[in-house]
Protein backbone atom coordinates (compact mmCIF):
# COMPACT_ATOMS: atom_id res chain seq x y z
CA UNK A 1 0.00 0.00 0.00
CA UNK A 2 0.98 3.84 -0.42
CA UNK A 3 -0.44 6.52 1.75
CA UNK A 4 -0.96 9.10 -1.03
CA UNK A 5 -2.04 12.35 0.34
CA UNK A 6 -2.55 15.89 -1.05
CA UNK A 7 0.96 17.06 0.33
CA UNK A 8 2.82 13.68 -0.55
CA UNK A 9 1.65 14.59 -4.53
CA UNK A 10 2.22 18.36 -4.12
CA UNK A 11 6.49 17.73 -2.83
CA UNK A 12 6.85 14.60 -4.56
CA UNK A 13 7.29 12.50 -1.83
CA UNK A 14 6.77 8.86 -0.83
CA UNK A 15 5.69 9.31 2.28
CA UNK A 16 3.45 12.02 4.36
CA UNK A 17 6.35 12.69 6.80
CA UNK A 18 8.17 15.77 7.10
CA UNK A 19 11.02 16.01 9.74
CA UNK A 20 9.97 20.00 11.73
CA UNK A 21 12.61 22.27 11.57
CA UNK A 22 14.35 23.01 14.24
CA UNK A 23 16.90 25.59 14.61
CA UNK A 24 18.93 27.12 15.68
CA UNK A 25 20.65 23.33 15.56
CA UNK A 26 22.06 21.89 12.61
CA UNK A 27 19.74 19.07 11.17
CA UNK A 28 21.40 18.49 8.10
CA UNK A 29 22.55 14.55 8.47
CA UNK A 30 19.24 14.43 9.33
CA UNK A 31 17.76 15.85 6.30
CA UNK A 32 19.50 13.80 4.34
CA UNK A 33 18.62 10.75 6.24
CA UNK A 34 14.55 11.88 6.06
CA UNK A 35 14.65 12.63 2.19
CA UNK A 36 16.11 9.23 1.46
CA UNK A 37 14.15 7.57 3.90
CA UNK A 38 11.01 8.72 1.57
CA UNK A 39 9.92 11.54 3.90
CA UNK A 40 10.72 15.42 3.61
CA UNK A 41 14.11 16.64 5.36
CA UNK A 42 14.29 19.79 6.42
CA UNK A 43 17.32 22.12 6.62
CA UNK A 44 17.17 23.83 9.77
CA UNK A 45 17.90 27.68 10.23
CA UNK A 46 21.13 26.97 11.69
CA UNK A 47 23.72 29.36 13.51
CA UNK A 48 24.65 28.38 17.40
CA UNK A 49 25.85 31.17 19.11
CA UNK A 50 29.43 29.73 18.48
CA UNK A 51 28.73 30.40 14.89
CA UNK A 52 27.87 34.12 15.48
CA UNK A 53 31.31 34.36 17.87
CA UNK A 54 33.39 33.04 15.24
CA UNK A 55 31.61 35.13 12.43
CA UNK A 56 30.01 32.65 10.52
CA UNK A 57 26.99 33.99 8.81
CA UNK A 58 23.63 31.79 9.12
CA UNK A 59 22.99 32.75 5.47
CA UNK A 60 26.38 31.12 4.44
CA UNK A 61 25.58 27.85 6.63
CA UNK A 62 22.53 27.37 4.81
CA UNK A 63 23.70 27.23 1.66
CA UNK A 64 26.92 25.34 2.52
CA UNK A 65 23.99 23.12 4.24
CA UNK A 66 21.63 23.25 0.78
CA UNK A 67 25.32 21.99 -1.27
CA UNK A 68 25.81 19.16 0.92
CA UNK A 69 22.44 17.54 0.75
CA UNK A 70 22.18 17.36 -2.49
CA UNK A 71 25.30 15.59 -2.65
CA UNK A 72 24.57 12.62 -0.80
CA UNK A 73 20.48 12.54 -1.61
CA UNK A 74 18.57 12.93 -5.15
CA UNK A 75 15.40 13.18 -2.99
CA UNK A 76 13.32 16.37 -2.57
CA UNK A 77 14.18 18.49 0.94
CA UNK A 78 13.24 21.83 2.40
CA UNK A 79 14.65 24.91 4.55
CA UNK A 80 13.36 27.07 7.37
CA UNK A 81 13.48 30.59 7.80
CA UNK A 82 12.82 31.98 10.89
CA UNK A 83 11.39 35.42 10.38
CA UNK A 84 11.16 36.60 14.15
CA UNK A 85 11.48 40.29 14.63
CA UNK A 86 14.21 39.36 16.79
CA UNK A 87 16.14 37.33 13.80
CA UNK A 88 18.49 40.39 12.42
CA UNK A 89 19.55 38.07 9.01
CA UNK A 90 16.62 37.36 8.06
CA UNK A 91 16.07 40.42 5.55
CA UNK A 92 19.60 38.83 3.95
CA UNK A 93 18.24 35.28 4.10
CA UNK A 94 15.00 36.29 2.00
CA UNK A 95 16.83 37.71 -0.34
CA UNK A 96 20.30 35.60 -1.02
CA UNK A 97 18.63 32.18 -0.04
CA UNK A 98 16.33 32.26 -3.25
CA UNK A 99 18.78 33.43 -5.64
CA UNK A 100 21.00 30.78 -3.95
CA UNK A 101 18.64 28.34 -5.62
CA UNK A 102 18.08 29.29 -8.37
CA UNK A 103 21.89 29.72 -9.53
CA UNK A 104 22.48 26.40 -8.59
CA UNK A 105 20.47 23.53 -10.61
CA UNK A 106 20.52 20.42 -8.46
CA UNK A 107 19.12 22.43 -5.59
CA UNK A 108 16.59 24.27 -7.56
CA UNK A 109 15.19 20.47 -8.43
CA UNK A 110 15.28 19.17 -5.32
CA UNK A 111 14.42 22.21 -2.78
CA UNK A 112 10.69 21.64 -2.85
CA UNK A 113 9.60 23.29 0.45
CA UNK A 114 10.08 26.27 2.00
CA UNK A 115 8.99 26.80 5.61
CA UNK A 116 8.64 29.64 7.80
CA UNK A 117 8.10 30.22 11.34
CA UNK A 118 8.20 32.34 14.50
CA UNK A 119 7.27 35.82 12.66
CA UNK A 120 5.32 36.93 9.18
CA UNK A 121 4.55 34.67 6.95
CA UNK A 122 4.73 37.88 4.39
CA UNK A 123 8.08 38.23 5.22
CA UNK A 124 9.58 35.35 2.31
CA UNK A 125 6.54 35.66 -0.56
CA UNK A 126 7.43 39.85 0.04
CA UNK A 127 10.76 39.12 -1.47
CA UNK A 128 11.76 39.72 -5.36
CA UNK A 129 14.38 36.87 -5.32
CA UNK A 130 11.65 34.16 -4.15
CA UNK A 131 9.08 35.96 -6.65
CA UNK A 132 11.69 35.86 -9.43
CA UNK A 133 12.33 32.06 -8.34
CA UNK A 134 8.75 31.13 -8.31
CA UNK A 135 8.82 32.85 -12.03
CA UNK A 136 11.91 30.59 -12.77
CA UNK A 137 9.89 27.30 -13.20
CA UNK A 138 10.80 26.01 -9.61
CA UNK A 139 8.12 23.98 -7.98
CA UNK A 140 9.15 25.50 -4.22
CA UNK A 141 5.96 25.56 -2.24
CA UNK A 142 5.19 27.71 0.86
CA UNK A 143 4.38 27.11 4.23
CA UNK A 144 4.10 29.15 7.07
CA UNK A 145 3.86 27.40 11.09
CA UNK A 146 0.30 28.09 12.12
CA UNK A 147 0.10 27.46 16.35
CA UNK A 148 -3.08 29.42 16.67
CA UNK A 149 -5.70 29.76 14.44
CA UNK A 150 -5.89 33.47 13.89
CA UNK A 151 -2.78 32.62 12.82
CA UNK A 152 -4.06 30.16 10.20
CA UNK A 153 -6.06 32.97 9.26
CA UNK A 154 -3.04 35.51 8.19
CA UNK A 155 -0.99 32.58 6.76
CA UNK A 156 -3.82 31.98 4.06
CA UNK A 157 -4.93 35.75 3.52
CA UNK A 158 -1.06 35.93 2.70
CA UNK A 159 -1.09 33.35 0.08
CA UNK A 160 0.80 30.89 1.67
CA UNK A 161 1.07 27.88 -0.25
CA UNK A 162 0.02 24.97 2.97
CA UNK A 163 0.22 25.35 6.92
CA UNK A 164 1.71 23.79 9.88
CA UNK A 165 -0.58 23.29 12.25
CA UNK A 166 1.30 22.91 15.57
CA UNK A 167 -0.55 22.30 18.84
CA UNK A 168 0.48 22.78 22.29
CA UNK A 169 2.26 19.30 22.58
CA UNK A 170 5.10 20.18 20.83
CA UNK A 171 8.36 21.07 21.62
CA UNK A 172 10.06 23.91 21.01
CA UNK A 173 8.28 27.41 19.92
CA UNK A 174 4.56 27.27 20.58
CA UNK A 175 1.82 29.98 20.67
CA UNK A 176 -0.06 32.42 24.31
CA UNK A 177 -2.89 30.07 23.54
CA UNK A 178 -1.89 26.66 24.83
CA UNK A 179 -4.32 24.78 22.61
CA UNK A 180 -3.52 21.08 21.99
CA UNK A 181 -3.20 19.64 18.55
CA UNK A 182 -6.00 17.89 18.40
CA UNK A 183 -8.49 20.83 18.82
CA UNK A 184 -6.06 23.18 16.96
CA UNK A 185 -6.19 20.52 13.61
CA UNK A 186 -10.03 20.11 13.96
CA UNK A 187 -10.38 23.98 14.13
CA UNK A 188 -8.02 24.10 11.15
CA UNK A 189 -9.59 21.95 8.98
CA UNK A 190 -13.50 22.52 9.74
CA UNK A 191 -12.78 26.84 8.15
CA UNK A 192 -10.51 25.28 5.71
CA UNK A 193 -11.34 21.88 4.40
CA UNK A 194 -9.57 22.02 1.63
CA UNK A 195 -6.10 24.06 2.17
CA UNK A 196 -3.05 21.68 2.38
CA UNK A 197 -2.39 21.20 6.15
CA UNK A 198 0.70 19.39 7.69
CA UNK A 199 -0.21 18.52 11.15
CA UNK A 200 2.52 19.03 14.11
CA UNK A 201 2.61 18.79 17.88
CA UNK A 202 2.84 15.56 19.79
CA UNK A 203 3.39 12.65 16.44
CA UNK A 204 5.79 9.67 17.14
CA UNK A 205 4.22 6.96 15.97
CA UNK A 206 1.65 5.57 13.29
CA UNK A 207 -1.34 5.34 15.20
CA UNK A 208 -0.49 9.29 15.38
CA UNK A 209 0.00 9.72 11.36
CA UNK A 210 -3.31 7.98 10.94
CA UNK A 211 -5.19 9.93 13.18
CA UNK A 212 -3.72 12.90 11.43
CA UNK A 213 -4.92 11.74 7.74
CA UNK A 214 -8.53 10.70 9.18
CA UNK A 215 -8.54 14.19 10.13
CA UNK A 216 -8.04 16.23 6.69
CA UNK A 217 -4.07 16.64 7.41
CA UNK A 218 -1.99 15.84 4.17
CA UNK A 219 1.19 14.85 6.03
CA UNK A 220 2.59 15.04 9.88
CA UNK A 221 5.94 17.02 10.98
CA UNK A 222 7.87 15.25 13.50
CA UNK A 223 10.77 17.21 15.78
CA UNK A 224 11.27 14.77 19.04
CA UNK A 225 11.12 11.38 17.33
CA UNK A 226 13.99 12.67 14.68
CA UNK A 227 15.75 14.06 17.35
CA UNK A 228 15.98 10.69 19.22
CA UNK A 229 17.31 9.41 15.50
CA UNK A 230 20.89 7.90 14.55
CA UNK A 231 21.53 10.07 12.27
CA UNK A 232 20.45 13.36 14.08
CA UNK A 233 22.89 15.72 15.28
CA UNK A 234 22.21 16.23 18.32
CA UNK A 235 24.43 14.97 21.05
CA UNK A 236 23.60 10.92 22.15
CA UNK A 237 23.12 12.70 26.10
CA UNK A 238 19.90 14.37 24.32
CA UNK A 239 18.67 11.75 22.60
CA UNK A 240 19.01 9.42 25.40
CA UNK A 241 16.87 12.20 27.81
CA UNK A 242 13.81 10.55 25.13
CA UNK A 243 13.21 6.71 25.17
CA UNK A 244 12.84 6.54 29.52
CA UNK A 245 11.07 10.19 29.38
CA UNK A 246 7.03 10.56 30.58
CA UNK A 247 4.83 12.76 28.62
CA UNK A 248 4.28 15.08 31.59
CA UNK A 249 8.32 15.76 31.73
CA UNK A 250 8.52 18.83 29.74
CA UNK A 251 7.19 21.83 30.74
CA UNK A 252 6.43 25.49 29.01
CA UNK A 253 8.50 28.25 29.99
CA UNK A 254 9.37 31.69 28.19
CA UNK A 255 11.85 31.51 25.11
CA UNK A 256 13.50 33.05 22.99
CA UNK A 257 10.53 33.93 20.63
CA UNK A 258 7.75 33.13 23.04
CA UNK A 259 6.24 30.51 24.82
CA UNK A 260 8.27 27.27 24.74
CA UNK A 261 8.55 23.73 25.72
CA UNK A 262 11.59 22.34 27.26
CA UNK A 263 12.38 19.13 29.22
CA UNK A 264 12.31 19.70 32.78
CA UNK A 265 16.09 20.19 34.40
CA UNK A 266 17.76 23.00 36.12
CA UNK A 267 17.33 25.59 33.45
CA UNK A 268 13.28 24.97 32.28
CA UNK A 269 12.48 25.20 35.96
CA UNK A 270 14.13 27.85 37.14
CA UNK A 271 12.47 30.00 34.29
CA UNK A 272 8.39 31.49 34.00
CA UNK A 273 6.20 31.64 32.04
CA UNK A 274 4.96 35.14 30.44
CA UNK A 275 1.29 35.62 30.15
CA UNK A 276 0.71 36.99 26.53
CA UNK A 277 2.91 39.00 24.15
CA UNK A 278 2.97 42.53 25.56
CA UNK A 279 4.35 41.17 28.32
CA UNK A 280 6.68 39.43 26.45
CA UNK A 281 7.71 42.38 24.12
CA UNK A 282 8.38 44.36 27.61
CA UNK A 283 11.07 41.49 29.09
CA UNK A 284 12.94 41.61 25.73
CA UNK A 285 13.05 45.26 26.21
CA UNK A 286 14.36 44.57 29.38
CA UNK A 287 17.30 42.45 28.03
CA UNK A 288 20.92 43.10 28.06
CA UNK A 289 22.98 41.65 25.66
CA UNK A 290 24.67 39.38 29.00
CA UNK A 291 20.80 37.83 28.96
CA UNK A 292 20.89 37.40 24.90
CA UNK A 293 24.44 35.71 24.95
CA UNK A 294 23.15 32.99 28.47
CA UNK A 295 20.07 32.51 26.35
CA UNK A 296 22.21 31.47 23.04
CA UNK A 297 24.50 29.51 25.44
CA UNK A 298 21.90 27.56 26.94
CA UNK A 299 20.65 26.17 23.59
CA UNK A 300 24.02 24.92 22.76
CA UNK A 301 24.87 23.74 26.03
CA UNK A 302 21.59 21.35 25.28
CA UNK A 303 22.95 20.35 21.95
CA UNK A 304 26.20 19.59 22.60
CA UNK A 305 25.01 17.50 25.49
CA UNK A 306 24.72 19.24 29.02
CA UNK A 307 21.13 18.12 29.93
CA UNK A 308 21.31 19.32 33.23
CA UNK A 309 21.73 23.63 32.56
CA UNK A 310 21.22 23.41 29.01
CA UNK A 311 17.24 24.14 27.39
CA UNK A 312 16.23 20.96 26.02
CA UNK A 313 13.77 21.13 23.30
CA UNK A 314 11.38 18.53 23.15
CA UNK A 315 7.80 17.67 22.74
CA UNK A 316 4.90 15.64 24.52
CA UNK A 317 5.37 12.76 22.05
CA UNK A 318 8.67 11.55 23.68
CA UNK A 319 6.23 9.72 26.03
CA UNK A 320 5.67 7.34 23.59
CA UNK A 321 8.99 6.96 22.02
CA UNK A 322 10.72 4.49 23.45
CA UNK A 323 13.96 3.55 21.30
CA UNK A 324 16.67 5.19 19.09
CA UNK A 325 16.50 4.14 15.82
CA UNK A 326 18.20 5.05 12.39
CA UNK A 327 15.82 6.92 10.32
CA UNK A 328 14.48 4.56 7.64
CA UNK A 329 13.69 1.82 9.82
CA UNK A 330 11.50 4.42 12.15
CA UNK A 331 10.01 6.13 9.11
CA UNK A 332 8.73 2.62 7.68
CA UNK A 333 7.55 1.56 11.10
CA UNK A 334 5.25 4.92 11.51
CA UNK A 335 4.03 4.72 7.58
CA UNK A 336 3.45 0.42 8.37
CA UNK A 337 1.25 0.95 11.24
CA UNK A 338 -0.70 4.43 9.81
CA UNK A 339 -1.26 1.59 7.04
CA UNK A 340 -2.57 -0.94 9.35
CA UNK A 341 -4.81 1.38 11.36
CA UNK A 342 -6.03 3.16 8.59
CA UNK A 343 -7.48 -0.03 7.42
CA UNK A 344 -8.88 -1.08 10.19
CA UNK A 345 -10.43 1.80 10.50
CA UNK A 346 -11.85 1.21 6.97
CA UNK A 347 -13.50 -1.70 8.38
CA UNK A 348 -15.64 -0.10 10.73
CA UNK A 349 -17.58 1.26 7.86
CA UNK A 350 -20.46 -0.88 6.94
Amino acid sequence: MVLETNITKMLGIKHPIVAAPMGPFYTTELTIAVSEAGGLGVLSHSALLSDYVSGRNPVDIMKENMLKVVEYTDKPFGFNVRTSRRETYTPQFVKEIPRFIMENQRVKEQCVYAITSAGSSKTLPQSKSYQKLKESGSNIKHFHVAPALWLTDKCVASNVDGVVVTGGEGGGHQSYEKVSTLVLLQQVIKKYPNFPVIACGGFATGEGLAAALAMGAGAIAMGSRFIASKESEFDEGYKGVVPPAKAQDTVLVTGALGPIRLWKNEYSLHHGLVSGKEAKMAEEAAMTQEDLIAEGKAYEAAYTGDINSGAVLLGQSIGVIKSIENVKTLVDEIVNDAENRLQKAHNLIK
